[in-house]
């Protein structure tokens, strides 16, 4: 859409430009130089998307498996590929704010200059207090929205899973982000390889947790299993034995775990992911 509209203001200014070197109309030279006006203008504006989008592109060219389907037409199984993502830490700001900075690394790969800040004073809240009722604790939904006190230890507080991260992304991306929640890891895998990093949840032992690391919350919408040891990732790359991510947390680019104990603790987490559609 970039491209296209970039495309446009550009004929349109020479067509006028032209239109007056044959007519010399004044009327038809100021509106050629408006239309120049609003073609740089819309190239300045767009121009960090399409420079994410032009390095998207290079990336793939440079992939041998890339350029065999091209020139075959055949679909060709990938066995790895390594996404180039901007790392961000949480910390020492968000000491929970593992979810919208990673977030933030999402958009700044599609060219969407965010703070993490930002993102987390815009998230959407679950303002349900922490209480203890007869040995039930009663919380908020991470599922309706962040949970507790992001920004310090001090108070009680959660984190927020994937339907509120989407509402927020769509605010950055209208109707170019796609949730793959609740599908298996390949959906994750296929994005990656076709240029997009995802957003996942996981854990921070990056393996399947016992049964006793978990607790049981009573919240507006209805119980809840929880795991204080939840965190979010941005995955980055795989390969044959690796799932490679940034982790906001760690403060670490493309760090690795084995693709089985990766992938067991985001299923064990509701497999929860969110993409850019390409």
């Amino acid at each position: 859409m970039s491209l296209l509209l970039i495309f446009i203001t550009a004929l349109i200014a020479l067509i006028l430009l032209i239109t007056y070197i044959k007519s010399s109309k004044k009327s038809i030279y100021y509106m050629g130089w408006l239309a120049v006006l609003l073609f740089f203008t819309t190239f300045i504006y767009n121009a960090k998307q399409l420079k994410a989008e032009f390095n998207i592109l290079v990336n793939s060219l440079d992939e041998p498996a890339f350029l065999q389907s091209v020139m075959t037409g055949e679909e060709v199984i990938l066995t790895e590929r390594m996404l180039d993502v901007p790392l961000v830490s949480q910390l020492p700001e968000l000491p929970r704010g593992c979810e919208v900075t990673s977030l933030e690394m999402l958009l700044l790969y599609e060219g969407i200059e965010v703070d993490k800040m930002e993102l987390a004073k815009n998230v959407k809240k679950d303002p349900t207090p922490k209480t203890v009722k007869n040995g039930v604790i009663h919380f908020g939904n991470p599922h309706y929205g962040f949970v507790g006190d992001m920004y310090t230890y001090n108070n009680p507080g959660y984190g927020v899973y994937h339907e509120p991260i989407e509402e927020l992304a769509e605010k950055y991306l209208p109707n170019k982000v796609v949730n793959l929640s609740g599908n298996d890891f390949e959906e994750v895998i296929k994005h990656i390889n076709a240029g997009s990093p995802v957003w996942v949840i996981a854990n921070t032992t990056f393996k399947t947790l016992p049964e006793s690391l978990f607790e049981t919350w009573e919240t507006p919408q209805g119980k809840i299993k929880i795991t204080y040891k939840e965190h979010s990732v941005v995955v980055t790359g795989y390969d044959e034995l690796f799932i490679y991510f940034n982790d906001p947390l760690a403060n670490k680019k493309d760090r690795k775990i084995p693709k089985e104990n990766f992938i067991a603790a985001w299923e064990q987490m509701g497999k929860q992911a969110i993409a850019i559609k390409r």
